[in-house]
């Protein structure tokens, strides 16, 4: 029994758009993982321990800051460079101050550059694993804890590299529902008055 030549079609052109559909849905995870798995794009690691090995080769780590253009906050890293040994764990900070006269929630994007090193820069704690909440005139330091995983110096690629860029980029997000509310409820008596 032979399928009408029209309804085939249709039936294809309707399987072609579920399928790219479904590709396109995926794709953002899938880059997300392949990313984080072989440092493609700048994307680090992340440990929950520092590493084991420490080598006497150094690195030198910068520090770059940058806001979304709307972001209202003032963002900067609180020490532009440092010189680690290789596997050896770093502490740097950023400090981020908002000026307004309302609550500001933001969450910031990182990547690392070169993008060789990418795979090699291990984070064990840092404050672009949570959003922040800043209060009118709040000033705050975010630290970031991490090495350079000591494999660096065999890659065939990142082996030539001996400085290493940490860029992080905030962007104002919407407040948790806990600080909207209080948010809100300032906004209502400050109307009272």
């Amino acid at each position: 029994m032979a399928m009408d030549p029209k309804l085939k079609t249709v039936t294809q052109t309707v399987g072609v758009v579920v399928l790219m559909g479904g590709l396109a849905w995926a794709s953002v995870p899938f880059y997300d993982w392949f990313c984080r798995v072989t440092g493609f794009g700048g994307a680090t690691g992340v440990s929950e321990v520092a590493s084991e090995d420490v080598l006497e080769q150094t690195v030198k780590v910068r520090f770059d800051a940058s806001k979304e253009r709307d972001m209202p906050w003032e963002f900067k890293p609180v020490e532009r460079q440092m010189e680690i040994r290789i596997g050896e764990t770093g502490l740097a900070f950023y400090e981020a101050y908002n000026p307004t006269d309302r609550v500001v929630a933001g969450s910031a994007s990182y990547n690392v550059t070169p993008y060789e090193a990418g795979g090699f820069f291990t984070k064990i704690d840092c404050f672009c694993f949570e959003q922040q909440v800043l209060q009118p005139g709040e000033r705050v330091q975010m630290p970031v804890t991490f090495y350079v995983d000591p494999e660096i110096v065999t890659d065939r690629d990142a082996k030539y590299v001996h400085t290493i860029t940490l860029s992080y980029t905030f962007h104002e997000i919407d407040l948790p529902e806990e600080h909207a509310a209080l948010e809100q409820g300032t906004a209502t008596d400050k109307n009272l008055n």
